[in-house]
């Protein structure tokens, strides 16, 4: 089938030449094959070729073996990665993630034949022009949908992540799961179980790089995908909240605050979407006193179990606990110290975008015109150099030692804290001499 011509990279171009000028063939398939047919940007190029990995190692300068088990090297030209996978058939799947062995062919049909979906099963030889689809995936991008290679049984059955991936290509593109495809993630449940959390994980990631990761989310609700990797996010289902402000839900509107969040700030988004999983725990009536606090210690529970590195883990809980904040004009300079000491100077920004998503999220908005007002106290405060931290007293650690005639200890960070505390009260009593006084009266108390 003959199409257009596309302006692809010079580097995918050179491997496909150099590849086909010593006898072999090249494709370009997968997602970027799928996102160059689609109009979207692509971002990683993906190769197939009739060549073995060493064959190609020894047709290029710089190859790295990522993959060489599965018949995948990455060409490095520029510096730029670019991956070239042989055509293979994959046999057995006993651990429902990995094929226990690949045997490597030169037929591109059998290649394709093994993928997930219609539309990551296509292939462009670009030298020729022609592209490849056997399973109508051209047709499926057309028409915005997912549909799985050959029997989805099979497919889901061979590799549980192809499930969760389904529910992410879904909220990425915009598209809808075909029937028979989704009646078969459903009943292969047991397969997916055994996906690790680390890939789990990643997949969560991609769906919240979504412009609307509550499609992807929704369908993994749909399929009982959900109650297997975030079942604490479905407890907010059916959760009830108070009019007028709120119209959703607790589950339905983590979903709408995730998707109400910047898309290129990837732990606001997920903060978004954990933001209030401590709710269906603390409903009385209808208020949820303590749900900020709640829905952090969840969320670092669930962060945990799904391997976030311990500074994603840090940010999310942070931003969480504190996004209940109640601002007023009657705020003190004192509590605007004390509320930046205590979300930290960095994680401001992170902490107003959240707030506005929660607010976009809601039925009657209260507005967020306050942030502004908020954001100049703050602004003030951080140019006049006002001490924030026990890093900017005038006093150190070491010094406060000497003038208690102290060693070392937990005493030392509880004489910081006071005098720190007496500086957000009052900036100048940050000096040598006014915080020497100080510690002399705290030793003295």
């Amino acid at each position: 089938m003959p199409l257009k011509s596309f302006k692809l990279p010079k580097p995918v171009l050179k491997i496909c030449k150099t590849l086909n000028t010593n006898g072999h063939q090249a494709y370009l398939v997968g997602g970027s094959l799928r996102d160059l047919l689609s109009g979207i940007p692509v971002k990683d190029w993906d190769l197939a070729t009739s060549a073995k990995p060493e064959e190609v190692s020894r047709l290029f300068a710089r190859v790295i073996p990522t993959g060489i088990k599965y018949g995948t090297v990455t060409v490095l030209i520029d510096k730029v990665p670019y991956e070239v996978t042989t055509f293979r058939e994959d046999v057995e799947y006993a651990d429902g993630r990995r094929p226990d062995k690949v045997i490597f062919t030169a037929d591109i049909n059998q290649d394709l034949s093994r993928r997930d979906f219609t539309i990551n099963a296509l292939a462009y030889d670009p030298l020729t022009n022609e592209l490849i689809d056997l399973f109508g995936g051209r047709n499926d991008l057309k028409k915005k949908i997912i549909r799985a290679v050959g029997n989805p049984l099979e497919r889901f059955r061979e590799d549980g992540l192809r499930s969760i991936r389904a529910c992410r290509f879904a909220a990425k593109l915009n598209f809808m799961i075909e029937n028979k495809t989704l009646i078969a993630i459903t009943k292969t449940l047991g397969v997916s179980k055994k996906v690790s959390a680390e890939r789990v994980r990643d997949e969560l990631k991609k769906i919240l790089e979504s412009k609307k990761p509550s499609i992807g989310i929704e369908y993994l609700r749909k399929t009982g995908l959900l109650k297997l990797i975030l079942p604490e996010l479905l407890k907010g289902l059916k959760v009830r909240q108070p009019k007028p402000f709120h119209h959703l839900d607790v589950y339905y509107h983590n979903l709408a605050c995730a998707d109400a969040a910047p898309a290129d700030q990837p732990l606001v988004r997920l903060s978004a979407l954990f933001h209030d999983l401590g709710k269906p725990h603390c409903k009385k009536g209808m208020t949820f006193y303590g749900h900020d606090q709640k829905s952090a210690e969840i969320a670092h529970k669930v962060m945990l179990r799904l391997k976030f590195s311990n500074a994603e883990i840090k940010a999310v809980t942070n931003l969480i606990q504190n996004h209940m904040f109640n601002y007023t004009p009657e705020w003190t300079d004192a509590a605007v110290r004390r509320f930046i000491r205590k979300v930290g100077i960095e994680n401001l920004p992170d902490l107003f975008e959240l707030r506005r998503a929660d607010v976009k999220a809601m039925a009657a908005s209260p507005g967020t015109r306050y942030l502004k007002v908020l954001g100049k106290r703050i602004d003030k405060i951080l140019k006049s150099q006002n001490a924030l931290s026990v890093g900017t007293l005038a006093l150190n650690g070491n010094e406060v030692m000497k003038i208690l005639g102290i060693t070392p200890s937990p005493e030392v960070g509880k004489a910081l804290n006071y005098l720190l505390e007496a500086v957000l009260d009052n900036p100048k009593a940050n000096t040598k001499e006014k915080l020497t006084a100080l510690l002399r009266d705290y030793a003295k108390k």
